[in-house]
């Protein structure tokens, strides 16, 4: 607000401008720059590639998802979920591959790794408990497909999420994990 306020009091006469309109001038000239960036990103959201992308997923693990480009044919999604009384933050490595020569249709599949802990509560002799010791680590593999629509900054995915997990007691778990997502796309 400070910036916009355009004080006559240290102008001159002899002078074109004053300090505070200087001021001012510089502040529209970062606004516009700003903006220009912001309209070039917009812009490459709108076509089939893109360079990072943010949204959710829904299935055996659901919740928020980063993905950014590699600059190469890889690409690397970090996703924070929950699924069955249990928190997990999952790291992917993921190549992708034209699916059917459609703009914006891309195969992907790659691997990773996860850490999860448990959130729910126990119920045990008319007692509720949580157990805040148990976490898991675990390797995970995905093989999915997504389309980038063209005229939008909007990708939707599905995607088949197998894992395999040991927990601190000793279990061992796998799970065929099959979700849908639905990002942003900058």
């Amino acid at each position: 607000m400070i910036l916009l306020t355009i004080y006559r009091k240290h102008c001159y006469p002899h002078r074109l401008l004053c300090r505070s309109d200087m001021i001012s001038h510089r502040f529209l000239i970062i606004l516009a720059i700003f903006s220009q960036c912001i309209c070039t990103a917009y812009t490459q959201s709108l076509t089939a590639d893109y360079r990072y992308a943010m949204g959710v997923r829904a299935g055996g693990t659901s919740g928020f998802t980063f993905k950014f480009d590699t600059r190469n044919t890889g690409s690397v999604e970090l996703l924070a979920g929950f699924w069955s009384g249990w928190f997990s933050l999952t790291g992917l490595y993921e190549r992708n591959a034209n699916a059917f020569q459609v703009e914006g249709l891309m195969w992907y599949y790659g691997g990773g790794g996860h850490l999860s802990i448990e959130t729910r509560d126990h119920y045990h002799e008319r007692w509720y408990f949580r157990r805040g010791d148990n976490f898991a680590l675990g390797i995970d593999g995905i093989i999915g497909i997504e389309y980038k629509i063209p005229p939008v900054p909007i990708a939707v995915s599905t995607d088949f999420k197998p894992f395999l997990e040991v927990d601190t007691n000793g279990h061992v778990f796998f799970g065929p994990d099959i979700g849908m997502g639905v990002k942003f796309t900058f």
